[in-house]
């Protein structure tokens, strides 16, 4: 095994299919053979609940084995993994505290990288190809935190009339980050939602491949109920049901993704 990946998605924009992509493309890389850590960084516990029951997420939630309290006391967060029902995958879980950690993190010495000296063990043990960190639809003081421990950026995109809104935003947000972490580097744009039938798509991709220095992901993920089914079994859609669409295309993505990462 070699060094590991941390790569972060996120979009300012809520709706834009970030945790699901980040959920299906770590058990896609799971199933492929590579040992993925997720990490939740987002109080909505929508990365926790793709791998995980309702009632185990809440409990976790309302203990202290959880980012929220692994960042507050600076802590290693080797101790607060733990291993979901699938092989090569583990998580670890968040807190609807996180929605404090803002104004936490405020007084903290060096905050941007306080995750970054969190991981730092686990990275440095290369334990794991890959470390998928779900980051909240914000710009602020955690998600630069978030930022600035990863190698890489994936940007979801949802191909609809509001799928652009804020991208300009975000990308003055990684220009500022990259003045603390200069090697950040934004891996790729991948494209959400998809319905080819639909005019704004094809206007989305035109604007997107418009785009100066920033590479789009060939592999697209296209609307498909059994992502939904999934979600409410808590089941990633690679696991619940294999031989669909979008199982399929995430998991063309996904190695589109490691691929290009290793270059």
């Amino acid at each position: 095994m070699g060094k590991t990946t941390t790569i972060c998605f996120t979009n300012n924009k809520g709706g834009s299919g970030k945790s699901t992509t980040c959920s299906n493309l770590g058990a896609a890389m799971a199933r492929d053979g590579k040992k993925v850590l997720l990490v939740d960084g987002d109080m909505q516990l929508n990365l926790s609940l793709s791998v995980f029951p309702e009632d185990w997420v809440l409990e976790h939630a309302k203990s202290e084995k959880n980012l929220y309290y692994a960042i507050g006391r600076q802590e290693d967060l080797t101790d607060y993994i733990v291993h979901t029902p699938y092989e090569n995958l583990d998580l670890i879980p968040s807190s609807t505290l996180m929605s404090s950690i803002e104004y936490e993190l405020f007084t903290k010495w060096q905050r941007e990288l306080i995750l970054k000296k969190c991981l730092q063990k686990i990275k440095d043990s290369e334990v794991y190809d890959y470390i998928l960190i779900d980051a909240p639809p914000t710009l602020g003081g955690w998600v630069m935190n978030i930022l600035c421990a990863s190698d890489k950026v994936i940007i979801p995109v949802e191909a609809s009339p509001w799928g652009m809104f804020g991208l300009a935003n975000m990308f003055e947000f990684l220009n500022e980050v990259r003045q603390i972490a200069p090697e950040l580097e934004v891996a790729g744009i991948a494209v959400t939602k998809v319905d080819t039938r639909k005019n704004y798509f094809k206007q989305t991709m035109e604007i997107l491949h418009q785009l100066e220095n920033i590479h789009v992901f060939d592999n697209l993920i296209r609307v498909d109920s059994n992502i939904e089914w999934s979600q409410d079994n808590s089941v990633p859609v690679v696991e619940y049901r294999k031989s669909s669409r979008s199982a399929k295309e995430y998991t063309e993505l996904a190695r589109e993704v490691m691929d290009y990462v290793s270059r």
